[in-house]
């Protein structure tokens, strides 16, 4: 296997106990996750698909008698509660994912007993399937190992810094050559970022991420500027550490082009999606008080008539949406920005960080 750049700096001896799990995130496998539906809520490996061997309740019970009386009686419980038609059930949904994933892998969560179990019955009816040494747990522990080699990446790095609506994330989405830290995390990265949709749990955004990093074979890495977090979630200490270092490519856009852009993402796109406008009204409003500290009373009083407004028809989206860039994210970004400014590389339009950022 020919290994990326972030997988070739892990430790030789790493490299050989997970060089299994490792072969599965390179070649980004199916996996057919045996688990019980609360633990895979829990955390998730990309292109995993849940058909549990033991649902909630079921594993509960297993559970408590295997604490009360040891292995063997679990193993029997096991067996009496997925029995006659329930295990036939669960073997034709496998055999029917495994139909249309024929290069899956099948995992529990340390590649025990649950996961042979299924793997024997599905022998039995002539399915074949290889299972993943370790299960979930390893590969959860492989992917912090991958996170914690950023530091060492030998690659350089860049990032595409610019105030409020330069549209960043556009020129993240357009590179071969980057991570698209806030689409793994769901969450557009500022108090107004939350999407309809909840964001992953952090296991599950840390995992995508080192997924996404470990496959990232450009010679040049490109992430977007954050900060340690993105909505409720973290950023990995060694890989936000490193950000901090790399040169950035800066995007300069004109105030009106900006309120546009956001109008659109914020407010336009949302309700053509069919959001309805008192919803996404309450929405806006609730993410303005969670920086009514920092605004002061009167400034937020202002801006929330303003959106209501707004919303009622009386007033522009355009004249809150400026006024909140203006007064607050403006001079918040510009002072950040002092402290950053040897490291501006380039700036100019999107069109000519994205040009930059190619070549």
């Amino acid at each position: 296997m020919n290994y990326s750049e972030p997988v070739r700096r892990l430790p030789k001896e790493h490299l050989n106990t997970y060089g299994a799990q490792l072969d599965i995130i390179q070649q980004q496998l199916e996996l057919l996750d045996v688990r019980a539906p609360v633990e895979y809520a829990n955390g998730q490996m990309p292109l995993s698909t849940n058909l549990p061997i033991l649902s909630d309740a079921e594993r509960s019970q297993v559970g408590l008698i295997y604490k009360q009386s040891g292995n063997a009686a679990a193993t029997k419980l096991g067996e009496h509660l997925v029995s006659g038609d329930i295990r036939q059930q669960r073997i034709d949904a496998w055999k029917d994912y495994l139909t249309r994933h024929p290069q899956a892998r099948i995992m529990c969560w340390r590649g025990g007993q649950r996961s042979r179990t299924a793997q024997h019955w599905l022998h039995e009816i002539g399915c074949d399937v290889d299972r993943v040494d370790g299960g979930f747990k390893a590969l959860r522990t492989l992917t912090l190992l991958i996170l914690d080699a950023a530091e060492v990446d030998p690659r350089p790095w860049a990032i595409v810094g610019g105030r409020t609506g330069t549209q960043k994330t556009v020129v993240i989405r357009a590179l071969d050559n980057s991570i698209d830290l806030e689409g793994l995390a769901n969450h557009r990265g500022s108090a107004f970022g939350a999407h309809a949709t909840p964001q992953p749990t952090p296991i599950t955004f840390e995992i995508a991420l080192a997924c996404r990093y470990a496959v990232q074979t450009n010679p040049a890495l490109v992430l977007e500027d954050e900060s340690r977090t993105i909505g409720r979630l973290a950023l990995p200490l060694n890989l936000h550490a490193r950000m901090q270092t790399a040169p950035i490519a800066l995007i300069d856009a004109g105030l009106e082009q900006r309120i546009a852009h956001i109008e659109r993402e914020y407010v336009t796109e949302p309700m053509d999606d069919g959001v309805a406008s008192q919803h996404l009204e309450n929405r806006l409003c609730e993410a303005l008080g969670k920086i009514s500290r920092r605004l002061g009373g009167v400034r937020h009083h202002d801006l929330a008539r303003q959106l209501r407004a707004a919303f009622a028809g009386s007033a522009s989206h355009s004249a809150w949406i400026k006024s909140l860039l203006v007064e607050y994210y403006d001079p918040m970004y510009d002072y950040q920005l002092k402290n950053k400014q040897e490291r501006v590389a380039f700036r100019g339009s999107r069109e000519e960080v994205l040009e930059y950022l190619r070549t």
